[in-house]
């Protein structure tokens, strides 16, 4: 027998400041999708272009609610500010972060395996 689990990606793009205002605008989006097992939450921060320590907090939440319900949560394209405040944080050290989008999918990285 031969049993196969697709992948869900659920992708989130902010734009522009994730500060108080931003953070907030996240963690709704965020809030309205329940995690499962087995799905791959992507936030593509290509057009982020500032974070502040209060945008952290929706990563972090998102983060968390990911792992307890055993799906996976990413970075991607992550601007040079931002990156300073993650890095900043340790979060760098915390998260996955991709350089792009289609480097999470790359046949070198087969960890997308999703540990139960």
């Amino acid at each position: 027998m031969i049993l196969t689990q697709e992948l869900q990606v659920i992708l989130f793009k902010p734009q522009g400041s994730i500060d108080l205002e931003g953070g907030k605008a996240l963690s709704e989006q965020m809030a309205g999708i329940v995690p499962q097992a087995h799905q791959l939450w992507v936030i593509d921060l290509a057009e982020v272009n500032f974070m502040d320590s209060s945008g952290l907090v929706p990563l972090v939440k998102g983060l968390k609610a990911a792992r307890q319900s055993g799906c996976r949560l990413v970075l991607c394209n992550v601007q040079a500010p931002v990156r300073l405040i993650l890095e900043l944080t340790q979060l760098d050290s915390v998260f996955e972060i991709f350089p792009t989008y289609e480097d999470i999918f790359t046949a070198g990285n087969n960890s997308l395996v999703l540990a139960a």
